[in-house]
């Protein structure tokens, strides 16, 4: 995903949505997620999940396209993801880490994640594409319960 997304920058300017190519990225489809920045009249920013693709389905225990990040998750873990979507939108820089997703049904489920600044104008993020995969154990397993040692 980061060398994609890095092959679409021109000459430091940060990548649009536009430029995304669907089919260059048809093995990662099911755990890719697409968030629209939300600028507020008060200077205040909002994330909405445009997009999540199935794969996130069983990561995250519901449908979240649509849904923004006071709706998908509890009030820890949407603080979590709002400092690390603010750091994004911040530094129009990649950001990468692990975390646990403790509110799903069958378990919690640890991910390792990416966040891409995209930005229409090449310069001020507007959207972010998002990476996630579990790690530590199959989907399967959480989604049955069974915890993997």
């Amino acid at each position: 995903m980061f060398a994609y997304w890095t092959s679409l920058r021109q000459d430091g300017r940060l990548p649009c949505r536009a430029q995304i190519d669907p089919w260059k990225l048809k093995k990662h489809l099911p755990n890719i997620s697409l968030i629209d920045v939300i600028r507020g009249p008060d200077g205040q920013i909002g994330y909405r999940q445009r997009l999540a693709g199935t794969g996130l389905y069983l990561v995250y225990g519901r449908e979240i396209t649509g849904r923004a990040l006071e709706e998908v998750y509890p009030d820890a873990d949407a603080d979590y993801w709002r400092e690390q979507l603010h750091k994004v939108v911040a530094a129009g820089r990649p950001t990468v880490g692990r975390h646990t997703v403790t509110h799903r049904p069958g378990g919690a489920c640890s991910i390792v994640w990416i966040r891409l600044p995209l930005a229409s104008d090449g310069q001020n993020v507007d959207m972010i594409l998002g990476f996630d995969t579990p790690v530590g154990a199959s989907l399967g397993r959480y989604a049955s319960g069974i915890r993997a040692a």
